[in-house]
């Protein structure tokens, strides 16, 4: 699988300076963690759920949660999994079908060894468990159920925890709780391939709903949150691990309060004006500020529950020719002793030491969604990657 491998490749030849690279589910963790982009979630009841996997394949999708936890009600739990059992044979069975990376959403740690075991042979279209309300206390049992699974298995499988518990959110018990959490990922570091963040359940402890007009960052209580998990758990010293970012829950906007804030000039240079006007009916305006707030902020991806969310995630995540010029410089080996140095576009300055973790970020970037050519923006990779 690819970024944008669904597009026909005279158009990504036109698209793109370094095209993304190919990757299998038995890549490094260090690429699949970055690969990832939108993972798209899907409740696991679904009565066509390998259709639905095999379609949104075709649209660009590499990363799918199956979900047997918020997204169905109590009473659905025991149909779900025997229809996951059913989708799971009936795509294990499809010849050429290369799937996405496909990960189960668990309500209780039980469920991953159990799934594994009825799943049998179709087990190997299988790339881990997410693990919801993960706290120290709550994560090793899933984390040592994973191991289990993974060992009756024969394959590797991955852990997502999803940080989003009270404990996490508030003040007093923040500090111990992420302490606790990085602990206990830190003892399973080679099964952890991401942590997600669950800011819808952070809003429901104070009753509160971002609106479409607002990203995540602009509710303080849940901005500070995200600061400190970046702070603790992404840093770029070796301890780190991947952060992904938030949920966007709008797909269609009857009223906004405020003006979109999609500026006309991109648009109207790369005479998608039409594009424009669809992104902001569909609330896409909002989307696309979160997911470079996501980005500035250290986050990596996006947690998505619409198709059309997963586009747009991954054409900002795309390196830019300038960015990929800069980086490139600052990781020259003679630059190795440091100093600063004028960028190639003359427009900043590059200080070698400082930026380098910046640049070796890029640089894995690059390698998995590509890098733009120079005439090349993001309107230009939207519009390129919608289906017809």
């Amino acid at each position: 699988m690819r970024h944008f491998g669904h597009i026909a490749p005279e158009v990504r030849q036109r698209l793109f300076h370094q095209e993304p690279c190919e990757f299998t589910a038995d890549s490094s963790a260090r690429l699949l963690s970055v690969a990832l982009g939108a993972t798209l979630y899907s409740p696991a009841t679904r009565p066509r759920l390998a259709d639905d996997i095999v379609k949104q394949t075709g649209r660009g999708v590499v990363s799918m949660v199956l979900c047997l936890e918020d997204s169905i009600g109590d009473e659905d739990v025991v149909d779900a999994e025997e229809n996951l059992v059913r989708q799971f044979t009936d795509l294990a069975g499809r010849e050429g079908m290369d799937p996405p990376l496909l990960f189960i959403r668990v309500r209780t740690p039980e469920q991953i060894p159990d799934l594994v075991r009825r799943l049998g042979p179709a087990a190997r279209l299988l790339s881990g468990f997410v693990m919801p309300k993960f706290t120290e206390e709550r994560g090793i049992p899933f984390l040592e159920a994973l191991g289990t699974a993974e060992s009756a298995s024969g394959r590797r499988l991955f852990a997502m925890p999803v940080l989003e518990s009270p404990e996490l959110l508030y003040r007093e018990s923040r500090v111990d709780t992420l302490e606790g959490i990085s602990r206990a990922v830190d003892k399973y570091r080679e099964r952890v391939l991401a942590l997600r963040l669950g800011v819808t359940d952070f809003c429901s402890s104070y009753g509160l709903r971002r609106a479409p007009d607002m990203t995540a960052y602009d509710v303080q209580v849940v901005a500070s949150v995200i600061a400190d998990v970046v702070n603790m758990m992404g840093r770029a010293d070796g301890t780190g691990f991947t952060v992904t970012g938030p949920v966007w829950e709008y797909f269609r906007v009857q009223e906004r309060m405020f003006k979109p804030q999609l500026r006309r000039s991109p648009f109207l240079e790369g005479q998608a004006e039409e594009l424009r006007e669809a992104l902001i009916e569909h609330a896409m305006d909002g989307l696309l500020r979160e997911i470079t707030l996501d980005q500035a902020n250290g986050l990596q991806g996006k947690t998505c529950i619409h198709p059309s969310h997963v586009l747009p995630v991954h054409a900002l995540s795309v390196v830019s020719h300038e960015e990929f010029s800069d980086a490139h410089d600052i990781l020259r080996p003679e630059r190795g002793g440091g100093g600063v140095l004028k960028s190639a576009y003359t427009n900043k300055m590059n200080e070698v030491k400082p930026h380098r973790a910046w640049a070796e970020r890029t640089l894995l970037r690059a390698e998995v969604f590509g890098v733009a050519n120079e005439d090349i923006g993001f309107v230009e990779l939207l519009a390129a990657g919608i289906p017809e």
